[in-house]
This record gives structure tokens, C-alpha cells and sequence, in this order.
């Protein structure tokens, strides 16, 4: 029976309550171990995480007089009852410094009501009890450091665990164990009335009804049967199966101490231990978080992860265990290592799990919402760099070494993905985020695989193209969330003030690139009120009068799609229009994400996704070619770039009239929608590599330039993504201003000499190109290298009432 009770765990079935009973029975370690590493491995298949934490002891005063604990005091063995503010926010800020992001708050439960010393320490700062002072020292926190702060005061209330939800993303309490027997007299629990199963159980529930993150656990070896764990667990089981609020399940292993009544009780031994986790794993499957504790079992940690776990738990580098203090926290290095012998990737995490962090409108209070935003990545796990696109000069020591590190020799389940993409297979939405998952030495494996497939695909040269960007208005009546640039009426406190371009000025930077060696213009902007279809017919007429040779490439879809409804054009005739009148070739711009999961959050009056797949259809029909982008790191998802990127693919796949994909990550500094705390803060380096890497391998062999941005991903950023499946570089733009009214940094002009060094710098031959990828003219050449200073611009303030048009 226990045989066909682990074959069907391994198929997805978890066991019911009465075959889980069975497993107490079952002796077979190296069967269960192996059975519950292979349901791991379903969930959980790379990675084992940890969080970063500080320990907070705020009062080591209890109630309750648990057997084994020395983590509880009585009064004459503390200085002081309770930790003050200051020195709470002191160690919270000295953790912050040392890269800590959880601050773990652990103390006795309810003191007051054992202790009347700690009811006069309460009353004389103006607290009635322990759980009031805590939200007040979790407040502090919040409020003069970036850590998450998570919670364990034990047994609370409902209106309790609401009124610390606020303050807190995660809470947790020790179930320990559901028998009573271990209450009796004589037993572990005795004398302690918050250790009745019933209480904790309630308390696992409010938290469940209140949708709070929670974690919970056993520990084993303090007289309970194997019997009793497997209750224990059920019972656990059941509240997450109902509620979906457990987020970890610890299963923590006893060690006996001086100076308690247990301190000669026998400690579980290894193979307990091991038992416990893999019948843990066998019972909730593959999808649940497993923690065993790694200071508790030095020595032994590959042989632990092979029993099921996938995450240590906290791990501080700057405070001791107070609960097991005779057990010190391993190095991280160490720990590090002792989990890639174990085949897997330390992960670091926050106090939320990463599936409660992508859901964190359901799972945590909107007064925590824009601390989760920008303490989390695209994933759900920590932003753990401070490189911000189009601000920071230099890219993350850690990521950028690893870009240019060897690819790993182990053997993962990325390969295969791999070895499918570089063959030119589609690959599937999941098999695509995976790729954007990697960390660690999975990440310099899918980076070296883009970087040989842009050699075998484009050799050694890099290329760029002389152009200038002319934004000819940023005057817009459409409110994206994330845009800096356009300009409604100045209420939203943006850089800049409205402009509207007139015929001079349009003309003399159109001739000034000229005489600069472009061989485009880059021509795009808001969506002006009174702009026509006809608009844009003009703007292309007097950019033929002012340079008839200069390649046009300007027009959103969005401009596309709004110009053509002015006229009263079907997309078809109004494009043919455009091209009779110059335009070259379209952007790909206004494509965001295109998913319109996104697309209602940060452009909701936008053109969806759709109607900007239709744009480049039909311009691709008449004969112009496109490019493509994403702009992501904002409110987006791992899945919704798949997504992206496979609608583009697609696409190209029925018109080939992509030139390039060029991938532009999220500016945050100044735009709307991060200001008001409704978005991160813009991919992580390796994010925005990953991003380059995996458009190359998706996108194979049908979109040939991956295009790495300077203006957005800086010069070192740059050099960064051309080890890492980029074959081009974009523009020199001459002037750029989108980006830097985003709050970008990195200038408004990169030369063709400048760009020739980025590419020599990194061991590659450069070629200066047209629009389409033809060999820019010698003459043309020559023109970019005897460029003068541009002269100032002018940007002519808007001449009509800025009223909205109506089609």
C-alpha cells in the first residue's frame, strides 16, 4: 500500500489523511527521501531560497514555560523587559547596511498577563499590551529602514492579526504540534496554555480568513510519535487547503539545552529528521514552500535538500539565533556552496514568499503595497541591486561578472529549452519564463547560449546608425501611467513644459542631422489634440524639403491607428499615404507589454494589444518594415514578457517585417505611475540582460538584431549585453528626450567614434549601418566624423488651445 501511496504522490496526487496515517509505518528512507526530492523537483526544481533577516528579541519575557526553551526568561535574568524604539530601529538600520531585508520580531507571548513588571513597563509608555508595543516597534521600522518586517508574537485574535496586517506582509506561528497529549503534566508543553493545539489552530485560521501569508511548522524529537507529526501536519495541510495562506511549513528539529527540564531528553536523529521532511513533501506536494532551519543540522545540508526542502528559512549575517543561540547561522558562502553541492541555486528571498508577492493585491494590506512593488523583482523576489535603468553608470559587480563568466557544465533542466531555441523551435510561455528565472550559474548559462547563437547568426560585428530623434510635440491626451514625457495640463508636476514643434524648427534639425552624417530621423511624438492624420502627412512633407535623401523612420502604431480614424482611412490606405509621402519605415513604440493584463494598469486608453499587432501588420503589407519593443519592469510579470515575445514572433514569422527588437527597460525616476507607488522600480540588472539574452533565443532565427540600448542600459550596461546575444547598438539619436524626462542620465548623444570604442572595447569589429541595415555610405561616414557641437534647440511652446480631438 505505501509503495502505491508514493507512486501517487509522484503522478500529483497527494496522499488522503488515511493513506498519510499509513506512511508512519513505513521505514524505507532512501524510497521516501527519493520519492519526495523527485515532487520537489516538480515545483521547486533549481532553486532553494533564504531570506535575508534580522532577529528582533523585542521581550524575552513569556507566559508560557515551555520545557525545552531558553529563549524565555524570567524577570532577574533581564536587563531590560522590554527593547526600546531606539534600539530597535538601531539594529534594524545596522541591518539594512549589511543588506538585510527581513526584520524578524520573535518574543514571548502575552508577558503581561504572567508578569506584572511587564504590564508597568507597558502602562508607563502608554501601551496596554505586548502586541501594541509590537506594532508600534513594526511601524518604526517601516518607517526608518527598507525592511519587510515579519511577525511571530504567537497566539492572537482575529481584530489582533488585522490590526498587525497593516504593519507586517508575513506573520507565523509555531503549530508544533496538534497532540495534547504533550500538554499533559510531565510532558514538554505542560503549565503553557498558548501551546494548546486548539488555541494555535484558531489563530492558523483568522490568519487564513484575513488572507495573511503565513508560516507555520512542527518540532520533532520533544516526545511526540511519528504518528502525531503526520496529525500535525494534516491538520496544517487542511487550513492551507481551505485558505491557500500557508506559505511555508518548518520542519524544525529539537535541540536539547542546558538550564531547561529537557536539557538530557534525546535529540532526533538524522534519519528523523529526514523522515519527517520527505514524509512533509510527499503529503503537500509539489507546490509548497519546505524549510528546515541550516544551523540546526551543520554538516549535513546537501543530504537535507535531497529529503525535500526548498528554502533555509531566515539567515542573518548580523544576529545570533536567540531561540537556538548554541546553534550559530552558517556563512552565506558557506551555505552557498553546501547548496550547489546539493545541484541547486541559493536564492535569496523576502519575508513573502514570491507566489503571495505577484498576488500582492489579494495577500497584502494596501498600506504595504509600494514597499512590496519596490523590494520585489519581476518574479517575486527581491530587487537585490540598486542599478537603475538610465541612471546608474555601473552595473552590479556580482551580475556583470557573471555575464562574462563560462557557462556552466552542470547539467540542468534549461538545456533542453536551450538546445530547442537554438535549433529555431517556438518555445512555450513556461519554458520562457524559466529562462527569465535564472539566477546564479543558470543565468551565465542562458547569457553564453544567446551569445553563441548572436555569433553563429551575426558573427563578430556590431552595428549602429547615425540618426536624430525629433519629438516633434509632448502634448498627449492620453494618460499612460509610466510616460514622463507627454504633457497634458502640468498636473502631474513632470519635467518640462508643453511644446508643440514648429515648421522651422522641425526643418533646421532635420538639416542639422544631415550635416552631422545621419542617415535617419527618428520622428515621434505625443498625441496632440488637434493632430490629423493630416499632421503627419505635412510633418513627413517638410522633412523631404529640408533633406530628400535622409531616411524617415517616425510614427507610433498608436499615431498610425489615431491618424488614420481622423481621416476616415482604413489602416491599409492611410499607411500607403504615409509611404507615398516618405515615411521610410514605423517604430516599434507604444508596444509596452503587449498583454492586456498590463496594458489596463499602465495604458488602459491605449490601443490594446490587438490593434497594435494590426498596425504592424498592415504596415508590414505595404511593404514597410518595423521594428519591435517591450518596455517592462513596471508592473509586469515573467509570463507577460513570454507572452510578448511570442506574439512578436509570431507575427514575424507571417510577414517578416521586423528589422530589430529592441527591448527598453522601465525608467522609473520621474514617471507618474511610480511616483504615486503603483509600479517597481525598473527591471534589475540581470533582469534587463536576461531580457536581451532571451529575445535572441526566442526570437531565433526569425528576428535577427537584438538591439542593447545605451541610452537606457548605459555604456558599461551596453557592453554587458554584447556578451550576451546583442548584435546592435540603435542610434546615436543626437537628441534624445523621451528617456531623459523619465529622469534618465546617460546624455542625449552617444558619437559614432564613442560607439566604435564600446564595440572595440569589447572585441568586436563595428559597422555603420542605414535604417535597414544597409552599409551606411562612405560620404555619410565621413559627415558623422566632422560633426559639429549641435546648436541649442528650441521647442516651440504650443501656439493652439490644447483642446481634445474628436474623430
Amino acid at each position: 500500500m505505501t509503495s502505491r501511496i508514493l507512486n501517487q504522490a509522484l503522478s500529483g496526487r497527494v496522499p488522503s489523511d488515511r493513506q498519510a496515517l499509513a506512511l508512519a509505518e513505513f521505514d524505507d528512507l532512501k524510497r521516501l527521501v527519493q520519492t519526495a526530492g523527485e515532487i520537489r523537483d516538480a515545483g521547486h526544481p533549481d532553486r532553494v531560497t533564504y531570506s535575508r533577516k534580522v532577529f528582533i528579541p523585542l521581550t524575552q519575557l513569556c507566559r508560557d514555560v515551555c520545557h525545552y526553551c531558553t529563549f524565555a526568561r524570567v524577570p532577574r535574568r533581564l536587563k531590560q523587559v522590554y527593547m526600546s524604539f531606539e534600539e530597535v530601529v538601531a539594529t534594524a538600520q545596522e541591518a539594512a547596511i549589511a543588506g538585510c531585508r527581513e526584520a524578524l520580531f520573535t518574543l514571548g507571548e502575552k508577558p503581561e498577563l504572567r508578569y506584572r513588571i511587564a504590564a508597568e513597563a507597558l502602562a508607563e509608555q502608554g501601551y496596554s499590551t505586548t502586541l501594541e508595543y509590537l506594532a508600534e516597534a513594526a511601524r518604526q521600522v517601516l518607517k526608518e529602514t527598507r525592511l519587510l518586517p515579519h511577525l511571530n508574537p504567537g497566539t492572537m485574535t482575529r481584530d489582533e492579526l488585522a490590526g498587525l496586517r497593516k504593519l507586517s506582509p508575513s506573520m507565523g506561528i509555531m503549530l508544533e504540534s496538534v497532540s495534547s497529549r504533550l500538554c499533559q503534566k510531565g510532558m514538554p508543553h505542560y503549565g503553557s496554555p498558548d501551546k494548546q493545539p486548539a488555541v494555535r489552530l484558531a489563530t492558523l485560521e483568522e490568519a487564513g480568513k484575513l488572507a495573511i501569508p503565513f508560516t507555520t511548522g512542527i518540532l520533532i524529537g520533544i516526545g511526540e510519535t511519528r504518528r502525531e507529526r503526520i496529525e500535525s501536519l494534516l491538520a496544517i495541510r487542511s487550513l492551507a487547503q481551505e485558505y491557500g495562506h500557508i506559505q511555508e511549513v518548518i520542519i524544525q528539529n529539537f535541540r536539547a539545552k542546558p538550564d531547561t527540564q529537557m536539557a538530557k531528553a534525546p535529540e532526533p536523529d538524522l534519519g528523523e529528521l529526514l523522515w519527517t521532511i520527505a514524509v512533509c513533501r510527499v503529503l503537500f506536494g509539489p507546490a509548497m514552500n519546505i524549510q528546515a532551519p541550516p544551523n540546526l543540522s551543520p554538516g549535513v545540508l546537501p543530504r537535507i535538500v535531497a529529503a525535500g526542502i526548498n528554502d533555509w528559512g531566515g539567515v542573518s549575517p548580523v544576529s545570533p539565533d536567540f531561540v537556538n543561540p548554541e546553534a550559530p547561522w552558517p556563512h552565506l558562502q558557506k551555505l552557498e556552496a553546501e547548496t550547489a553541492a546539493a545541484g541547486k541555486c541559493l536564492t535569496e528571498r523576502l519575508t513573502i514568499y514570491p507566489e503571495y508577492v505577484r498576488e500582492f493585491k489579494k495577500w497584502v494590506a494596501e498600506e504595504l503595497h509600494t514597499r512590496i512593488l519596490r523590494a520585489s523583482d519581476a518574479h517575486g523576489y527581491p530587487h537585490t541591486d540598486d542599478w537603475l535603468p538610465g541612471v546608474s553608470l555601473h552595473p552590479p559587480a556580482t551580475d556583470l561578472a557573471r555575464v562574462f563568466s563560462g557557462r556552466s557544465k552542470r547539467r540542468n533542466r534549461i538545456d533542453e529549452i536551450l538546445a530547442r531555441a537554438s535549433a529555431g523551435e517556438r518555445l512555450e510561455e513556461h519554458q520562457i519564463t524559466s529562462l527569465f528565472e535564472a539566477r546564479g550559474e543558470h543565468f551565465s548559462t542562458v547569457v553564453k547560449a544567446a551569445d553563441a547563437l548572436r555569433k553563429q547568426v551575426s558573427g563578430d560585428r556590431v552595428s549602429f546608425v547615425v540618426n536624430r530623434n525629433i519629438n516633434y510635440t509632448n502634448v498627449c491626451y492620453f494618460r499612460c501611467q509610466f510616460c514622463a514625457f507627454s504633457k497634458g495640463k502640468l498636473s502631474e508636476n513632470l519635467r518640462g513644459r508643453p511644446y508643440d514643434l514648429d515648421a522651422e524648427e522641425i526643418q533646421r534639425r532635420v538639416k542639422e542631422a544631415w550635416q552631422r552624417g545621419a542617415t535617419e530621423v527618428c520622428m515621434q511624438g505625443g498625441i496632440h489634440p488637434q493632430y490629423t492624420g493630416q499632421t503627419y502627412l505635412d510633418i513627413l512633407n517638410l522633412v523631404k524639403e529640408a533633406a530628400p535623401d535622409i531616411h524617415i523612420h517616425a510614427f507610433s502604431p498608436l499615431e498610425i491607428w489615431q491618424g488614420a480614424s481622423t481621416l476616415g482611412l482604413s489602416l491599409e490606405d492611410y499607411l500607403r499615404r504615409l509611404q507615398e509621402n516618405g515615411l521610410g519605415s514605423l517604430p516599434g513604440t507604444a508596444a509596452e507589454v503587449l498583454d492586456d493584463e498590463v496594458r489596463k494598469v499602465i495604458c488602459p486608453d491605449k490601443i490594446n494589444t490587438q490593434q497594435w499587432l494590426e498596425v504592424m501588420f498592415n504596415a508590414h503589407s505595404v511593404g514597410l518594415k518595423t521594428t519591435a519593443t517591450i518596455m517592462y519592469g513596471h508592473v509586469d510579470r515573467y509570463i507577460h514578457w513570454a507572452r510578448h515575445l511570442l506574439r512578436i514572433r509570431d507575427l514575424q514569422v507571417q510577414t517578416s517585417g521586423f528589422t530589430e527588437f529592441v527591448p527598453l527597460p522601465f525608467v522609473a525616476e520621474e514617471a507618474p505611475i511610480y511616483l504615486k507607488g503603483r509600479s517597481r522600480r525598473g527591471p534589475s540588472f540581470r533582469e534587463a540582460v536576461l531580457m536581451h539574452s532571451v529575445a535572441r533565443l526566442v526570437l531565433h532565427p526569425h528576428i535577427t538584431n537584438i538591439q542593447a540600448g545605451w541610452v537606457k542600459m548605459g555604456h558599461e550596461g551596453v557592453k554587458a549585453c554584447l556578451n550576451a546575444g546583442c548584435n546592435d547598438l540603435g542610434g546615436t539619436l543626437m537628441n534624445e528626450s523621451i528617456t531623459r524626462a523619465a529622469g534618465a542620465a546617460h546624455g542625449e548623444e552617444t558619437s559614432p567614434e564613442e560607439m566604435e570604442a564600446m564595440i572595440q572595447d569589447c572585441e568586436r569589429s563595428a559597422f555603420q549601418r542605414t535604417t535597414l541595415y544597409r552599409p551606411a555610405t562612405g560620404e555619410r561616414i565621413r559627415a558623422g566624423r566632422q560633426a559639429v557641437e549641435l546648436i541649442r534647440i528650441t521647442n516651440t511652446p504650443p501656439r493652439r488651445k490644447l483642446v481634445r480631438q474628436t474623430s
